[in-house]
């Protein structure tokens, strides 16, 4: 069990957009947190070595339609952080939207197989909070166990950097070590221009363009793709 001190001790960092939601409101009600907030650029909350996107079902499938989701999970697995995605709602929320299931089922299992992103379902806001505070709670308790946590983040992280890198077109393993170590984060290699890209050795002006055609498209909406 983790003591009143440690439980005293959990700090929750809340993006200044979530300031007035019910999920806050909750968090401060429970007594069990201290809150500050701060303009994130990424992510809703964050304890503990943790970033946490929080989804309404009804915002995540407009995601979908949209094409908002997967920019946002390549930038969520792109990041130096731990992420996660809490899925907040239940089907009620759906109702009208006219979404097929298996739209939705397709998103999570790429959110969570390609980019290897937890998903934790809430019910509502006020469970949101307690999600948050169970997850601070065990994984405060996680990094303060120097000997559950020696060696395990950079191997992990260096990991998911290269399993992302690896979806871009024509980039096998080699070729996404060379451009992690080239350019140092996934998010640079996001950004960088074709030019940019060819001076990594291996990286070809073909190779550069269709990257970079990719990381420029915009989804088709929903209706409008087959299937």
């Amino acid at each position: 069990m983790i003591g009143e001190e440690q439980r005293e001790r959990l700090h929750i960092v809340v993006d200044h957009r979530e300031r007035l939601s019910r999920v806050v409101q909750s968090l401060e009600e429970s007594g069990q947190a201290q809150l500050s907030f701060e303009q994130m650029k990424l992510g809703d909350y964050r304890t503990a070595n943790w970033l946490f996107e929080r989804k309404t079902l009804p915002d995540f499938a407009a995601s979908i339609v949209d094409g908002r989701l997967f920019t946002q999970a390549i930038r969520l697995a792109a990041s130096n952080e731990f992420t996660a995605l809490i899925l907040e709602g239940t089907g009620q929320d759906l109702a009208g939207i006219g979404m097929h299931r298996s739209a939705l089922q397709g998103a999570l299992i790429s959110l969570s197989l390609i980019y290897q992103l937890p998903i934790l379902r809430s019910r509502g806001p006020d469970e949101t909070a307690q999600l948050l505070i169970f997850a601070g709670q065990q994984l405060y308790r996680l990094h303060t166990d120097s000997s559950q946590r020696c060696g395990r983040r950079p191997k992990r992280l260096r990991k998911r950097q290269l399993y992302v890198l690896e979806g871009l077109p024509g980039i096998g393993p080699h070729k996404a070590a060379a451009l992690l170590d080239g350019f140092g984060s996934v998010r640079s290699v996001m950004v960088a221009s074709e030019a940019e890209l060819c001076r990594i050795k291996g990286i070809h002006r073909i190779t550069a363009a269709r990257i970079e055609q990719v990381l420029g498209a915009r989804s088709a909406p929903l209706e409008q793709q087959p299937g």
